[in-house]
């Protein structure tokens, strides 16, 4: 056999933790959705900061985020194998080996129940919705109407809300889940910022009591992800971190400039609903009878 000949050959042997011995078939033109996970993974593999997975940062990089060759790493896989998985090849993919992608790459819920979902593959261990927000928790919410509420969990996720509360911030559900976070809507442009009169001090305290329950989950992966995408996305939120501040989660008064409707001066209550201070449902009462009556023409459609 020529040496030309044997190089073939051996380009043809899967290296261990490559996909098997059939090789990948380029993607399809109609196959949507292995076009949709390449583009999904590539996303998710590039807001990732090398130093967020403990990795050292090594000479200059000419794109955002991870390598892919990184990502490999931290997934136990072949490079070969993750770069066509990447690229939309046509390949078998395992459950383990999805899982493993899921933590390599920081992925929320959401986000992995999406991964499995473009993979075709059912996920080992679903993540069901948060047992804090139950059917009865859904009625009390809709029963609050016309006083807007919702339900957040110590990292500012929101979890449920009713359609007053939409009304004053805009069509959540039209949000990508990892933007309906308050913090991230705080610090970035949004519907919320706009609307919320007192945004820059109210921010203040946003800070301090993320800080204050971050101490109880410095090590998981959903807050630190948070932690970094806010730093990158807000030089304000980056100066506000650096104080340390920190404040346990109180009912106060908050303000709301409603286009349309007015200005909304509301008493927020918190109503927990998990053990300590996690899960909430936060619902807004009007401090005045003006109030009241513009709460009458919050919009409400979806």
């Amino acid at each position: 056999m020529t040496p030309a000949a044997q190089a073939r050959t051996a380009s043809t042997t899967p290296a261990p933790g490559r996909p098997a011995a059939t090789g990948p078939r380029p993607v399809g033109a109609g196959d949507a959705r292995r076009h949709e996970l390449a583009a999904f993974l590539r996303s998710r593999r590039e807001r990732i900061a090398p130093e967020q997975v403990g990795l050292p940062l090594t000479g200059r990089r000419r794109t955002p985020g991870l390598r892919r060759e990184e990502v490999a790493q931290l997934a136990a896989v072949g490079v070969t194998w993750y770069t066509w998985l990447e690229q939309g090849r046509d390949i078998q993919v395992s459950a383990q080996v999805l899982d493993a992608v899921s933590r390599a790459l920081l992925l929320d819920p959401s986000e992995r129940a999406h991964l499995f979902t473009l993979a075709g593959a059912d996920d080992p261990a679903p993540v069901r919705e948060c047992p804090s927000v139950t059917p009865s928790v859904r009625q009390v919410l809709e029963q609050m109407a016309p006083y807007p509420a919702l339900v957040v969990n110590s990292r500012y996720d929101v979890l449920a809300y009713n359609a007053q509360y939409t009304g004053i911030v805009g069509d959540l559900a039209a949000m990508p889940p990892e933007d309906r976070n308050l913090m991230w809507m705080a610090f970035t442009p949004s519907r919320f910022r706009e609307v919320l009169v007192d945004y820059r001090t109210e921010r203040l305290g946003m800070v301090a009591r993320f800080r204050s329950a971050m101490a109880d989950h410095s090590s998981e992966p959903a807050w630190k992800a948070l932690l970094a995408r806010v730093l990158k996305a807000s030089p304000d939120f980056a100066e506000l971190w650096q104080r340390h501040d920190v404040m346990r989660p109180g009912n106060g008064i908050k303000r709301f400039q409603v286009p349309g409707v007015g200005l909304l001066s509301c008493e927020y209550t918190n109503f927990w609903l998990s053990p300590g201070l996690g899960t909430r449902m936060i619902t807004y009462t009007p401090l005045d009878d003006g109030t009241r009556a513009l709460m009458d023409r919050l919009p409400t459609a979806a």
